[in-house]
């Protein structure tokens, strides 16, 4: 059964770190969802050394899962892609830092989309990760790893990244809570770029209240990510259950065409319970949302282009022979990289070429400042919005693969809020067909606090978050 970080030390208090740990990787070996990449080798020792009383930090014993594209000392970060097999960094990420200060206990790496391109967990070089609550369907991406491994029990807690989606999305398929900070507030430092103007590293836990945990640990200031920005934000301070005088507003944009009835359904719902606790709401309107999707395919996939241009088979990873580099460098990459990989990094290298650039690129850019100016004007109004995570559950393994704009549609409530900065956080409102549907909740720049409230108020007073791939409530 999943557990919480409350619980696990409970277990530490009553048994030993290493007995837990010992748990845990027996759950990850045991397991068939192809949720982990590596397993860490000295986890035990990590256990052992807590036992010892080496470590009395917040996380003393807490095992984590981390997501594959975020620079672990001493283990490989893949990024889910053959053209990194067997880098191992030979530097820790800023949040891996924090976690280790506090005493957490690093399991492994967990599967994701190539370099975090993708909705479903399939593009990665190590096969599909299997969503726990059907075997036949996503976990959702591209950090489908992180959020499959906490729902099926073989992690408390994991850390994933978000560029347009890829912590909210598979939250809300896999039926747990997953948080996207405001642009700047967790360091991304050590965090191998796909999209560095977009992409945002954030916790996925079972608890809104483990996420704020995370976040007092993750959330601090790094001098050596020149966009983190320094705030001294106490995150488990705004868990209270309150709700009274919130004013929600619900984005119409965001219940639009695409969207399944029953998701509807379930997210209209989660609405009318904050409205017995004493919340009000109205619609709003974020008119430039129709033009987001568009114009954050092209930002990502441009910055994308210029961020992989480094891998070539010249410093690290396999290499593919050529007569030159030119040819070297073409093979490697071709050989090396999946499809999807290939495919942005061709439309990213169009879009920013001479006679496109100011066509497509510049034009994207424009639209982002019109997405945001729409988010700063419904805020003047309402201090957090309400809308579904994902326009539907998850969907079969296979189903969209060989339809690439329809799982790029899959994200239209969500990239929005990368492209405006915000911050959002995915918590279950219920199930559709046997399967978890996500409630997202979009706050203002650095209002954590706002949306941790509203999404632990919800959980604190529904039993959605206590439905797990094993029971249902």
């Amino acid at each position: 059964m999943p557990e919480t970080i409350k619980q696990v030390k409970e277990k530490i208090a009553n048994s030993s770190a290493e007995d837990v740990i010992s748990s845990y990787l027996e759950k990850i070996r045991r397991s068939s969802i192809n949720g982990f990449i590596y397993v860490a080798e000295n986890a035990l020792d990590q256990a052992k050394a807590i036992d010892s009383g080496n470590n009395g930090g917040a996380l003393a014993g807490v095992p984590i899962a981390i997501k594959d594209n975020i620079s672990t000392i001493g283990m490989p970060t893949t990024c889910g892609s053959k053209i990194l097999q067997g880098y191992v960094p030979p530097y820790d990420a800023h949040v891996i830092e924090r976690l280790k200060a506090e005493g957490a206990i690093i399991l492994g790496k967990v599967n994701m989309d190539e370099f975090a391109m993708g909705t479903s967990t399939e593009t990665s070089y190590y096969g599909p990760t299997l969503n726990p609550w059907d075997t036949e369907r996503v976990p959702g991406g591209s950090s489908g790893g992180s959020a499959a491994v906490v729902a099926a029990g073989e992690a408390p807690v994991s850390l994933g990244s978000d560029t347009g989606g890829s912590v909210r999305c598979p939250a809300a398929f896999c039926g747990v809570v997953g948080l996207k900070p405001t642009y700047g507030g967790v360091s991304r430092y050590g965090l191998v770029s796909y999209a560095n103007s977009l992409e945002q590293i954030g916790p996925l836990a079972n608890s809104v209240e483990d996420i704020a945990t995370l976040m007092d640990v993750i959330g601090t200031y790094d001098h050596r990510d020149s966009t983190c920005v320094n705030r001294d934000i106490n995150y488990r301070s705004s868990l209270e259950d309150d709700v009274s005088g919130m004013k929600i507003g619900i984005p119409k944009e965001y219940f639009g065409e695409g969207i399944d009835e029953k998701v509807e359904e379930k997210v209209w719902d989660a609405i009318g319970k904050f409205e017995e606790l004493g919340a009000t709401y109205t619609e709003i309107s974020l008119p430039n949302t129709k033009y987001a999707l568009a114009a954050y395919y092209i930002i990502a996939m441009s910055e994308a282009s210029s961020n992989l241009a480094r891998f070539d088979g010249t410093r690290y990873g396999p290499r593919s022979e050529g007569e030159n580099w030119h040819m070297m460098a073409s093979k490697t990459r071709h050989e090396c990289f999946g499809a999807e990989v290939q495919r942005r990094i061709l439309l990213g290298t169009y879009a920013l070429s001479a006679g496109y650039h100011d066509k497509y690129y510049l034009k994207a850019l424009k639209v982002r400042t019109l997405v945001k100016e729409d988010f700063d004007r419904a805020f003047s109004d309402v201090d957090v919005m309400m809308a579904p995570t994902m326009p539907s559950p998850a969907f079969k393994l296979g189903e969209k693969m060989e339809d690439p704009l329809s799982l790029y549609l899959s994200d239209v409530n969500t990239v929005p809020v990368n492209l405006s900065g915000v911050p959002s956080i995915s918590v279950p409102c219920g199930l559709a067909d046997g399967l978890p549907v996500g409630l997202q909740i979009i706050g203002k720049h650095f209002d954590e606090a706002g949306i941790l409230k509203a999404a632990y108020t919800f959980e604190k007073n529904t039993h959605h978050h206590m439905n797990t791939a094993g029971e249902v409530i």
